[in-house]
C-alpha cells in the first residue's frame, strides 16, 4: 500500500533509505537502514516508551500519543543516521489481524496447454478473494459487526503443485490439477487507517503495512526462494503474542492473541496492590539482591499465574494450524515480553505440548540480530531479540521495493502479482 501523496514537512532524503516503525504496546522502535544491493545496513536506531493508554491489545488507541512517541524515536534514529528517510514500513498487530495459508485447487480446462502468467494471475486472484471472505467472516464473528471492512496487508507464495508434483516455477508446465498455497494477512480498515494517519502526521510515505508475525518470518528467511527453514516463530510483545509457523521456507499461517508482557505486569500490580509502574520495575528487577525473599515470592506467584494462561493461549493457537501434519521442533523467540526467563522455562516444560503434533520435544531459543538474513547493524545498538520485528519490517520494505520493479525471477513476478 502506498499513499497517494507524500507530505513535505520533513526534508527530502536519499531514496536508498527505509524507515521501520515497530509500534509496540510498550515501546516504539525506529530503525533507519540503507539499501546496499541485496543488503540492508542499519544506520540509525531510536526507541521511545509508550503510555499505558496509547495502545490496546497491540492496536493504536490514541493516535496523537503514538505520533508523539514515534517522533521521539525517529528523532533519535535520524540524529544517529545524520539524515531523514522518507519511506516507512509500519507493523500491524492485534487479535483482529488474520493470517492464513489457503490452498486453491484449480482444474485446468486445457491440461495440454502450458501454464502462462495470465492463468497464474487468475488463480492467485481466486485464492485472495476466498481468503478475504474468510477473514471478513471471522472478524465479523469476533467483533459482532457484520459491516467491518478488512484489507489485504501481506501475501506470500508458499507452494505450487501440478498433478501432485511440487514445482518452484509453474510457468510452461502442462497438467490438469494445479494446487496453489498462498499466505494472506488481512486487518480491519480502522487499524490500517490509524497507521496511515500516523505516517501522514509524521510526513512519511507509507511504503507498506506488515502483519508483525509475517515480518518476523521475513527476518529469518531472506531471499532464498528454495529455503528449507522450518520453525515456530513466537513474538511476545507488551500487548500481544504473535505466532508464525514456517515450514520449508513457506509461512503456513499466523495467529495472534492478546496476552503479552503488560498482562504479567498488570497481574503483579493487582495481586500486590501496586501502581503499574512500580509493578513493572519489580518485574524487570526480580533477581536484584535487594528485593526481599517474600516480595520475590509474591511477584513470582503473579508471573506464574499469568504464564499459566499464556501457555494455554500458545497451545490453543498452535492447535489451530490444522493444515500441517507435524509442527516444527524449533521455537524461536523475540519481542520484549519474551525477555522473562520464565518464558523459556515454561516452553521447555514437557506437559504443555503433549496434545500437539510435535515429533519430539521442541528446542527453544531467542533469535539473535546476527541471525537476521541480509540486515546488518552498523550502529552497535541493535543488540538483542527485542529488535527482530523491526528488522523484519525492513525486509518487508526491501521486498516491496524490489517487487514493484522489473524482476528477473519467477519469485519477483509472483511478488508483483501478490502485491507484497
Amino acid at each position: 500500500m502506498v499513499l497517494e501523496k507524500f507530505r513535505t514537512k520533513r526534508k527530502p532524503s536519499n531514496d536508498d533509505y527505509i524507515v521501520a516503525l515497530d509500534i509496540g504496546t510498550e515501546f516504539v522502535k525506529a530503525l533507519i537502514a540503507k539499501i546496499e544491493g541485496e543488503e540492508l545496513k542499519i544506520v540509525g536506531v531510536g526507541r521511545s516508551r509508550q503510555e499505558v493508554s496509547d495502545m490496546h491489545s497491540g492496536a493504536i488507541a490514541d493516535i496523537a500519543g503514538v505520533v508523539r512517541n514515534c517522533e521521539e524515536a525517529l528523532a533519535d534514529a535520524e540524529e544517529q543516521a545524520g539524515l531523514q528517510a522518507k519511506r516507512v514500513v509500519i507493523g500491524i498487530a492485534g487479535e483482529l489481524v488474520k493470517g492464513v495459508t489457503d490452498t486453491i485447487r484449480y482444474r485446468r480446462p486445457q491440461p495440454d496447454r502450458p501454464l502462462d502468467d495470465s492463468e497464474m494471475e487468475f488463480i492467485i486472484e481466486k485464492v485472495q478473494e476466498r481468503a478475504q471472505i474468510k477473514a471478513q467472516k471471522q472478524i465479523a464473528l469476533e467483533t459482532g459487526n457484520n459491516e467491518v471492512e478488512v484489507k489485504l496487508v501481506n501475501s506470500a507464495l508458499v507452494g505450487i503443485h501440478i498433478d501432485g508434483y511440487k514445482v518452484s516455477n509453474p510457468i510452461g508446465f502442462q497438467g490438469r490439477d494445479v494446487a496453489v498455497q498462498i499466505y494472506t494477512a488481512f486487518a480491519p480498515m480502522v487499524h490500517i487507517g490509524a497507521l496511515e494517519r500516523v505516517a501522514d502526521e509524521l510526513s512519511l510515505e507509507l511504503l507498506a503495512v506488515a502483519a508483525e508475525p509475517f515480518a518476523v518470518s521475513r527476518s529469518v528467511l531472506g531471499n532464498d526462494a528454495n529455503s528449507n527453514f522450518t520453525a515456530i516463530l513466537l513474538d511476545m510483545g507488551g500487548g500481544t503474542t504473535d505466532i508464525a509457523v514456517v515450514n520449508d521456507g513457506g509461512v503456513e499461517g499466523t495467529k495472534m492473541f492478546g496476552i503479552g508482557g503488560r498482562s504479567v505486569t498488570q497481574t503483579i500490580a493487582s495481586d500486590m496492590n501496586l501502581p503499574y509502574k512500580d509493578a513493572e520495575k519489580l518485574k524487570v528487577n526480580i533477581d536484584h539482591e535487594q528485593i526481599k525473599a517474600s516480595v520475590k515470592k509474591e511477584v513470582n506467584d503473579a508471573i506464574d499465574k499469568t504464564l499459566e494462561v499464556w501457555i494455554a493461549g500458545v497451545e490453543l493457537a498452535l492447535s489451530e494450524f490444522d493444515s500441517v501434519d507435524h509442527l516444527p521442533n524449533r521455537i524461536l523467540l523475540c519481542g520484549g515480553g519474551s525477555s522473562l526467563e520464565k518464558i523459556v522455562d515454561i516452553l521447555n516444560e514437557p506437559t504443555w505440548h503433549k496434545e500437539l503434533p510435535f515429533t519430539k520435544k521442541p528446542t527453544v531459543h531467542h533469535i539473535n540480530p546476527s541471525e537476521v538474513i541480509g540486515v546488518a547493524d552498523a550502529t552497535g545498538d541493535v543488540t538483542d531479540h527485542t529488535f527482530i520485528t523491526a528488522m523484519g519490517l525492513l525486509r518487508v520494505g526491501y521486498d516491496t521495493l524490489i517487487g514493484s520493479g522489473e524482476g528477473d525471477t519467477i519469485k519477483d513476478k509472483f511478488n508483483r502479482l501478490l502485491k507484497i
